[in-house]
């Protein structure tokens, strides 16, 4: 199964220097039955992407939490086996769970297919909607316009390989 692990650079740095995707349980997202309802498709190649959206907001709340990580949203996409996914059954209604799943145990960074990273020109975008996302998340219409210009910004596709340079 895909599951698509939001983190930050820094987050990516441990990440590397570990050589693993934890500890866990680790927070992620995949193509769960609440976020198929949302999306309205069939499409495998359309929910991972919808599932790798969810992951990138994910980020972005990461950033929120740490105003020292520079501002990019970084999504890790792993394959792990279904038995190591969850839901929260009790969440699957909730909008803001769609999608989330949570990971049982650590994950080497061997088994990751492909990191996600905005580009330097996302960087000001970004750090306005990790600004503004508390705002955002009490209704405040504005603060959600601010945010939603993150999602303007495609993340660029990294082979894993290529970690070392983005970190």
């Amino acid at each position: 199964m895909r599951v698509y692990v939001p983190l930050t650079l820094p987050g990516l740095a441990e990440a590397h220097k570990a050589g693993v995707l934890g500890p866990a349980p680790l927070d992620a997202f995949a193509i769960t039955p609440a976020l198929r309802e949302w999306y309205r498709s069939d499409d495998v190649e359309e929910l991972e992407y919808a599932a790798l959206g969810r992951a990138a907001q994910g980020s972005l709340r990461l950033l929120a939490a740490d105003p020292e990580a520079p501002r990019r949203r970084v999504v890790v996409a792993v394959d792990v086996p279904e038995g190591a996914v969850a839901t929260d059954p009790e969440r699957g209604l909730d909008q803001s769970a769609y999608g989330e799943v949570r990971l049982s145990e650590a994950v080497p960074l061997a088994k990751a297919a492909a990191v996600h990273v905005d580009s330097g020109d996302a960087e000001e975008d970004v750090a306005a909607a990790a600004a503004a996302l508390g705002a955002a998340d009490r209704g405040d219409d504005d603060a959600q316009f601010t945010v939603d210009g993150a999602e303007d910004h495609e993340l660029m596709w990294f082979g894993v390989q290529e970690i070392p340079n983005l970190i």
